[in-house]
């Protein structure tokens, strides 16, 4: 499978939700070893190609409102991303994973539970997404959605009155003071 066909049926997934692909896909239960030899890979190229999305560090720092994290990865897998990145400094405290919520996304159990736990409205938030998964999410929890695609300028057709999207974490603090 090419990378963009695994980032199209994974991407925004839960661990559970990616397996029963894999069951599907393979027409067998995989290896009983799958998730660790995954993690396992997944943390090796993280320590030798994950970098910080450009500007994201100073687009956290200029934004005057509390967030966090709601990640369809387990809390090891979003704590191992943010300390190689160096940002998990920014979001101690705040970190929301799929395994704290019965449904992952694309349903809204993890976004609504997050902003929950932040002390806030559904109508009160915004969400952050790079993932269609994650979209669709954020739209059935009824939050504003700003939707990342560093590979694309402007709207597509995935955009509607519901969705904004941007390619730059520079323009991002822009956007959402215009929210």
């Amino acid at each position: 499978m090419t990378s963009d066909q695994s980032l199209n049926l994974f991407l925004g997934k839960s661990w559970i939700d990616s397996l029963l692909i894999i069951n599907e896909l393979l027409g067998k239960a995989p290896p009983a070893d799958l998730h660790e030899i995954y993690m396992e890979r997944m943390f090796k190229e993280f320590e030798d190609h994950l970098r910080p999305i450009p500007g994201i560090e100073q687009t956290l720092q200029s934004i005057d409102a509390n967030y966090c994290v709601a990640s369809s990865g387990p809390h090891r897998k979003i704590r191992k991303t943010l300390g190689v990145t160096g940002l998990l400094h920014l979001f101690e405290g705040r970190i929301f994973s799929s395994t704290d919520v019965d449904r992952g996304k694309p349903e809204p159990d993890l976004f609504l539970h997050a902003c929950s736990m932040m002390g806030y409205t559904p109508q009160e938030t915004i969400v952050i997404e790079d993932s269609l998964t994650g979209v669709q999410a954020a739209i059935s929890a009824g939050m504003r959605v700003f939707r990342y695609r560093p590979s694309c300028n402007g709207k597509n057709q995935e955009d509607n009155s519901e969705v904004i999207t941007f390619s730059s974490m520079n323009t991002l603090s822009g956007l959402i003071d215009k929210a």
